[in-house]
């Protein structure tokens, strides 16, 4: 399963999401892309309809193969790091979003993320350990 998604920081803290049909996982915003549709415009599309923000400079960041939190089959995840235009707001499926800072969290997190992208995040110095 192919997935875009964004690892959104601001002020040290990683932006995440949950969907209405598993509100206590966390994962990064973006989703999987339409038939024909490039990685970096699904992501687009997926924040636009999700949180209503655009990606502002997006540049990818990594390929990660991992294990889709919800489905349980194998994913590969197109990351992209970004900023973003305005206040998240979440909306379609989504049920909620938190800013999390590089620490554990006490919310249960996608494998994807702390597996991966926090570690590659605190070492590229944009979240604390």
């Amino acid at each position: 399963m192919a997935v875009a998604a964004a690892a959104i920081v601001q002020e040290g803290r990683l932006l995440v999401v949950s969907k209405q049909a598993a509100p206590d996982v966390f994962y990064l915003p973006g989703g999987k892309p339409d038939a024909g549709e490039a990685p970096l415009e699904a992501l687009c599309r997926e924040l636009d309809e999700e949180l209503g923000v655009e990606p502002l400079q997006p540049r990818l960041l990594a390929h990660i193969d991992s294990v889709a939190a919800l489905e349980g089959v194998p994913m590969r995840l197109t990351l992209f790091e970004a900023r973003i235009d305005r206040p998240p707001r979440p909306a379609a499926e989504l049920a909620r979003l938190r800013w999390i800072s590089g620490e554990a969290p006490d919310i249960r997190l996608a494998p994807a993320v702390t597996d991966h992208v926090l570690p590659l995040l605190r070492r590229r110095g944009s979240m604390e350990p």
